[in-house]
């Protein structure tokens, strides 16, 4: 018999979760926007839970193989980048049943106008949006619900996802209002970092991504040491000697970018770089980055190969964190059910 809804305040553990969708080709711009940071966090306060969205991906059609063939190496990405198994959960979104149940109970809560706002869906519908998938549509709800479902107090978030975390809170708002409980937190963004949006290696004005055609515009976290190198020397600059502060680059993105990401990877602020580097030309600048991204990066790619080659090992991983994700999941969803109003045995 279900239990009758306690509707007294709940303590939240301190818990973060974020994920990304495992879509093929992790660039430096998914390393130091999102996963470095991961690894720093599971190093806080915090109970830290990582996903491959795998849920997410099929909003638009994928190709099996490649779906398992990316979703392995998105894992991969994620462990050799630091993130440990023993510290922090490691998931696929689909092994964890949880997050697609809470995420109907949140296509009930979420309104119609809140979807229609959601400027990702714009930008990826374009103007075919009547040929779009519904789960395209409506797949902020079952983010908030990845969020929600662990109760998690805080997520990671580059500027492009700070309005879905904002639909995150307004449907936990609308979900604790209708139903007068405090069951669900008010989840909180967490934006820092020299280069929480890393730019094109060849267009400073447009976001790194792996659909540009041109691969140089993007390195790519199996890319060998001597391709990172190549990259950042080809890298697009202008003229100009590097300013001495972080306002002599407001007008030059290609130099912002790469004293960036430069700060990121050696997790320094910009004007300390700048200290370092003002008034030097990029002929000095270029080499000492690519210096940098190959001590930094080819250790990774490396380990990436190594655990490709190792599909049993990643599995294994997986399979663990799911269990270990359910410990969590499974009693909040109960409870939300409960409050909801679904019997159950």
């Amino acid at each position: 018999m279900s239990e009758t809804p306690n509707t007294t305040s709940t303590v939240f553990t301190p818990r973060v979760f974020s994920g990304i969708q495992p879509s093929g080709g992790l660039t430096l711009g998914n390393y130091l926007g999102a996963i470095k940071r991961f690894v720093s966090m599971q190093e806080a306060a915090f109970e830290t839970i990582y996903c491959m969205v795998d849920l997410h991906a099929i909003t638009v059609w994928q190709d099996p193989k490649e779906l398992v063939h990316n979703t392995r190496e998105l894992a991969a990405g994620f462990i050799a980048s630091g993130i440990s198994p023993e510290k922090s959960i490691l998931i696929n979104q689909s092994q964890v049943p949880e997050h697609a149940q809470l995420g109907w109970i949140f296509n009930c809560v979420a309104r119609m106008g809140w979807m229609q706002r959601m400027t990702q869906f714009k930008d990826k519908a374009g103007k075919n949006a009547q040929n779009a998938s519904l789960g395209l549509f409506g797949y902020p709800a079952l983010m908030a619900a990845d969020i929600l479902v662990y109760h998690a107090t805080h997520v990671p978030v580059g500027e492009d996802q700070k309005q879905h975390l904002e639909l995150t809170r307004d449907i936990a708002a609308k979900f604790n209002h209708d139903y007068e409980t405090n069951f669900f937190p008010m989840t909180e963004p967490v934006i820092e970092g020299a280069a929480t949006r890393v730019m094109s290696l060849r267009d400073g004005s447009k976001k790194m991504s792996k659909s540009d055609p041109s691969d140089a515009s993007r390195i790519n976290m199996t890319d060998t040491a001597d391709t990172i190198a190549k990259k950042i020397r080809k890298a697009k600059t202008d003229p100009d000697g590097l300013p001495s502060e972080a306002k002599g680059l407001e007008l030059r993105p290609e130099a912002r970018n790469l004293i960036n990401i430069y700060a990121a990877l050696s997790d320094q602020s910009v004007n300390q770089v700048l200290t370092e580097y003002g008034g030097a030309q990029f002929g000095t600048f270029k080499p000492a980055l690519a210096d940098l991204a190959v001590a930094k990066l080819s250790p990774i790619s490396d380990e990436m190969a190594r655990l490709m080659n190792e599909p049993a090992e990643i599995d294994k991983i997986l399979a663990r964190g799911a269990q270990q994700a359910r410990e969590i999941t499974v009693p909040i969803l109960k409870k939300a059910y409960d409050i909801v109003g679904m019997i159950r045995a």
